[in-house]
This record gives structure tokens, C-alpha cells and sequence, in this order.
């Protein structure tokens, strides 16, 4: 199936390294990152957990909870986290989705629909290093998809998570390379006359459609 923004992220029971869980339950209240990884035991995929497992408490601090996907047994999983843990100096802390059935990474089209579960290859697995964002409401805020080669950047997807919560309660929008603390955008929908209510300290104008406030607390 195709995932688009804005719609209802599909719902799935599946086994991971922390329990069976059903996707929309685990969720509750919180946002939430699903990220897929082509494979385990190998070595872009061992940096990307690593890496997550450090960034964790910033989700963590932003009401989000992670969980990993691959096309593999929870069993490896269990066994692949003491190399992650060895070599990346962070003990994986979220759970792990055994996918290999590949259900999830179908559901997600984050793999070839025809691709073997038994017999993968490296071309089977070319799409599989997606990330999904999904909001309370159980929608797809955001979708990020990698090659196998490329290493994800982490500090981006946060970077957008942060620009995502912020419109979602705001109402705003935020320009290029946009990080925390910076200046937002005041989106053409917004008239003049609504901008100077809602921000009585003031905006920037720099063209009609162009307008800079500082960002809502």
C-alpha cells in the first residue's frame, strides 16, 4: 500500500525485543518514530542504532517513543544489541520489531512487495531504511527514505520532529535549516490583521507572504 501524509498510520500487531505490542495502543498519548534498518549484523545499520539509542532521552523530553524494524527474528535482534552496545558505546533501549514475515515493512511499502522473506537480497532490501513520523492521532506527519549506503541523519529527524510539534500546536511554519529557539514563519493563511492578534509583540515583514515572529513558547 501507499503511505501518504496526513492519513492514519496502519495499525499492526507485531512480536519485538520488549513484548508483543499492537502499534496504535503503543503509541497512546505520545508521537512516535518508526524507523526501519535493512538488515542485522551489519555495519551502517550498527551506527544508526547505536546513535538513536544515545539520542533517546531528547525523545524522550518531546513526549516520543522510538521503535526499530527490520526484516529479521527478534531472536537476532537479542543478539545483535550486545555488538551495538560493544561497539557504539549505548545499549539499545526501545523496543525492536521482529519483521520477518515482512508484514510491517509491506504494510509501510518500505520493501519490494515481491521480495523473498527467505531468500533476501541485497536488492530486496533497497528500500527498507525508512523513517515514519506519526502524530497522537495516529497520522503520518512525516516520511524520510534512505538508500543502504547512506547512514540516516538522526539530528535532522529530531530537528524535524521539533518543527512538527510546533506547528501542531502553533500554528506555524519554519523556514530553512530552522532549529529550536530560532524564528518562525507566519503562514499565508494568517491575515495581517489575525498576526498583530496573536502576536501583539510584533513580526517582521519582509515580503506580504514573507513574515518572521519570534517563536511561541
Amino acid at each position: 500500500m501507499t503511505i501518504r501524509l496526513g492519513e492514519d498510520a496502519p495499525d499492526f500487531t507485531a512480536e519485538t525485543t520488549e513484548g508483543t505490542i499492537h502499534f496504535h495502543d503503543w503509541i497512546g498519548d505520545h508521537w512516535a518514530i518508526l524507523f526501519s534498518h535493512p538488515k542485522d549484523f551489519t555495519p551502517v545499520c550498527t551506527t544508526e542504532l547505536g546513535y538513536m539509542a544515545r539520542l533517546k532521552p531528547e525523545f524522550d523530553r518531546r513526549n516520543t517513543r522510538i521503535i526499530g524494524l527490520s526484516v529479521d527474528p527478534v531472536s537476532d535482534h537479542r543478539k545483535w544489541v550486545k555488538d551495538i552496545e560493544e561497539t557504539q558505546g549505548a545499549a539499545v533501549n526501545y523496543p525492536m520489531i521482529g519483521d520477518d514475515d515482512l508484514k510491517v515493512a509491506k504494510l509501510y511499502d518500505m520493501i519490494h512487495p515481491n521480495a523473498s522473506g527467505g531468500t533476501r537480497t541485497a536488492v530486496d532490501n533497497a528500500t527498507v531504511r525508512s523513517v515514519f513520523i506519526v502524530g497522537p492521532d495516529k497520522k503520518v506527519k512525516a516520511m524520510l527514505v534512505y538508500p543502504m549506503s547512506a547512514g540516516r541523519n538522526f539530528d535532522e529527524v529530531l530537528r524535524l520532529l521539533d518543527a512538527l510539534q510546533l506547528n501542531a500546536k502553533h500554528s506555524v511554519a519554519t523556514p530553512v535549516n530552522w532549529k529550536q529557539g530560532e524564528d518562525v514563519i507566519i503562514p499565508t493563511s494568517v491575515s495581517d490583521d489575525a498576526a498583530k492578534q496573536k502576536y501583539p509583540q510584533g513580526f517582521r515583514t519582509l515580503k506580504p507572504y514573507l513574515r518572521y515572529v519570534e517563536q511561541p513558547k
